[in-house]
């Protein structure tokens, strides 16, 4: 875009938009979004037991958690363990070759993990791990 300036000579002016601080800002918002995504789909407070076999999650599966006071969660939402086998159907297309992670506090009674468990196979979902921590070893052999 061209003008006439005061001293009547044409002048253009500058509408380039210096587009480096933008790039620079969504390049850090998107590195904080993949740090702090892992840790909000896992944000229940539960004490996993510890075994010596630990296998490690490389894929993306449905959490279904259980906290000290017996709370039962699906992913972060609070769900209650009646609902459990419908929000499954909702949530899963094919049941038979779903799988779903079980993470229980390690002070919660058997009969709360047993009813949980229940309720998943309920959907129709045969395929439920444990999920457990690493024990530490001092010393390897």
């Amino acid at each position: 875009m061209a003008f006439t300036a005061a001293n009547g000579r044409t002048q253009i002016a500058l509408a380039d938009i210096n587009i480096t601080p933008l790039v620079d800002v969504v390049l850090v918002l998107l590195i904080i979004f993949m740090v702090t995504a892992p840790v909000l789909q896992s944000g229940i407070e539960v004490s996993v037991p510890k075994t010596r076999t630990v296998k490690e999650i490389t894929e993306e599966r449905l959490v279904i958690s259980i906290d000290k006071q017996q709370r039962v969660f699906l992913g972060s939402d609070s769900i209650n363990i009646n609902e459990i086998a419908s929000k499954l159907r909702q949530k899963v297309r094919d049941p038979q070759h779903q799988s779903i992670f079980l993470r229980a506090d390690e002070d919660v009674p058997f009969g709360a993990f047993a009813t949980v468990m229940d309720a998943v196979k309920q959907s129709g979902i045969t395929n439920v791990s444990i999920v457990t921590q690493p024990l530490e070893t001092h010393g390897k052999r």
